[in-house]
């Protein structure tokens, strides 16, 4: 039985993984013929650097991210302060986190400006302050599909209205400590859409998701991928009828790209 379904055009987009610089490796990591590589972090020239400098490493991928699909007005025009943003991680500020509670257990005194960004919704704060944006910021942790939801959510606030929505999606490796709860090869990479109501007629890449119950326990996710990973390969190759299926959280989510 079908749960529900959501479509949206993705007006801009960008992406982030690290070792993939060139047209020619973005194509082969589409193709799957080309792993990430290297543990650099992007360099998010475009936010003022006392913000950049309280930016974790996933933080600066989403960031990075964020500022090429919705860049800064140019100097003199006005701010579009109205567009929501939907920023999603999985896991957040948990590396962070941890290095905090591990100071307490030292009994070492903790960093003020670590403790305010341990939060799950630091880096759509900080994108929202150093661009001067008034509108609604949401944060999304919804498990192994996160994707899913943040798609949802953002669909939702076109449907009361907004007339385009920032969806940014960023992840890194969970801490060590957290090896034992591992259920897929997670890894850095980040990636912006600015969608709006579908319109194939528009020119623009139109994505759809639908979704129903399933037998996969709940909780369980049976990729080896994070999901942002599949659904960025999605949007990034030529459409095809398949499309792509996902198991997660006691659903069976289909997305395809139309053309």
């Amino acid at each position: 039985m079908l749960f529900g379904d959501v479509s949206f055009s993705v007006a801009s987009h960008a992406a982030w993984v690290p070792g993939i610089d060139s047209a020619d490796a973005w194509q082969q990591w589409i193709s799957g013929h080309r792993a990430a590589a290297g543990s650099q972090e992007p360099a998010v020239k475009c936010m003022p650097p006392m913000l950049r400098r309280r930016a974790s490493p996933a933080g600066k991928i989403a960031l990075e991210t964020a500022y090429a699909a919705h860049p800064s007005p140019a100097p003199g025009s006005a701010v579009d302060d109205d567009i929501p943003l939907v920023f999603a991680s999985r896991h957040g500020e948990c590396a962070r986190s941890v290095e905090l509670l591990q100071e307490l257990v030292a009994g070492s005194a903790l960093s003020p400006t670590s403790f305010s960004l341990s939060v799950h919704n630091a880096n759509v704060g900080l994108f929202s302050i150093a661009r001067g944006m008034r509108g609604n910021g949401i944060a999304i942790a919804a498990g192994a599909s996160t994707v899913e939801h943040a798609m949802i959510e953002a669909c939702g606030l076109l449907a009361d209205g907004a007339r385009q929505v920032l969806v940014v999606m960023a992840d890194g490796p969970l801490p060590a400590i957290f090896d034992g709860f591992r259920d897929c090869d997670d890894q850095p990479f980040g990636w912006a859409w600015l969608i709006q109501d579908a319109d194939r007629h528009a020119g623009l890449p139109t994505v759809s998701i639908q979704w129903h119950a399933d037998d996969l326990t709940p909780g369980a996710c049976d990729r080896t991928e994070p999901g942002g990973l599949d659904v960025l390969r999605l949007l990034l190759r030529e459409p095809d009828a398949a499309g792509l299926v996902r198991r997660a959280n006691g659903r069976r989510w289909h997305w395809r790209r139309h053309a």
